[in-house]
């Protein structure tokens, strides 16, 4: 499962920084300049924070309680897509009905982040 997380990671990284990339350079001058770019870059930021959480976790495999970090990892791939994932499409076609899936995205990289924690207790 290590070498699973291990390479999200560094894909999931890379492609937040060709988000960001696009965004900074591409999209800026088509989106509104307020609304639509700082959900498009906010999105960019979480997803390469947790990218670099992933990767960090994918690292640990090994020395900590696998099951932990295996449920905390999959909480981190599924709040980085439907977080982040939400916030691109709304920012880049405007459809804001997928709105609903940030807040369980959200709640995702909160629950993985706990579990990153609980990890370090050397819980099972």
């Amino acid at each position: 499962m290590h070498k699973t997380f291990g390479v999200i990671a560094c894909l999931s990284g890379a492609a937040a920084v060709i988000a960001g990339a696009f965004g900074a350079h591409l999209l800026q001058p088509l989106l509104e300049p307020n609304q639509n770019l700082d959900t498009f870059l906010t999105a960019s930021r979480y997803h390469i924070f947790h990218s670099l959480a992933l990767l960090a976790l994918a690292m640990m495999y090994g020395r900590r309680a696998r099951r932990t970090l295996t449920a905390a990892g999959w909480s981190f791939v599924a709040g980085m897509l439907l977080f982040s994932g939400s916030l691109y499409v709304i920012s880049i076609t405007g459809y804001s009905q997928l709105g609903i899936l940030a807040p369980f995205g959200g709640l995702s990289l909160i629950a993985g982040w706990m579990l990153f924690a609980l990890a370090f207790t050397g819980e099972k």
